[in-house]
């Protein structure tokens, strides 16, 4: 009788856990609920943060900038899992001088906000080192901030 015990009590943990996960209350209509889905956008307020240096834990960020701000990227990597360059898409910020890079593998840069805008800054690098005669794979890992000038 104990498999049957066993195996009821993980139906049931199962049950609780995955009542848990599902849908948010509200029907979907608008106005039915106060609840917001995951993917709906929330007011820019309370999803920006303020920092003027990023590093590779701030990737997925929102960062907001005020007009004549300037923000620090420094990506710590190796020699063999270097970084790429930093790459800039959109308008709002503008290549500043980031010092020297001393590292094999680092990354970094610095910009200026110069006008209202968005941008997206990325870079990636190997998942795995890439030494020869080593195991390796073909994983990248990716870094990117978007960051709103206001």
């Amino acid at each position: 009788m104990r498999p049957i015990r066993k195996t009821t009590l993980a139906l049931a943990t199962l049950t609780l856990l995955l009542a848990g996960c599902g849908t948010e209350a509200g029907n979907g209509k608008g106005g039915g609920g106060d609840s917001v889905s995951p993917s709906s956008p929330t007011p820019t307020a309370t999803r920006c943060t303020t920092r003027a240096e990023l590093g590779a834990t701030d990737s997925g960020n929102i960062v907001c900038l005020a007009v004549g701000d300037t923000i620090r990227i420094s990506l710590d990597g190796t020699k063999s899992r270097p970084w790429k360059p930093v790459t800039v898409d959109g308008s709002g910020l503008e290549a500043t001088n980031s010092g020297i890079v001393l590292l094999p593998g680092d990354a970094s840069s610095a910009y200026k906000a110069v006008s209202a805008g968005q941008v997206r800054l990325s870079s990636q690098r190997p998942l795995c080192a890439t030494e020869t005669g080593r195991v390796s794979c073909k994983g990248i890992q990716e870094w990117r901030v978007t960051v709103e000038v206001k």
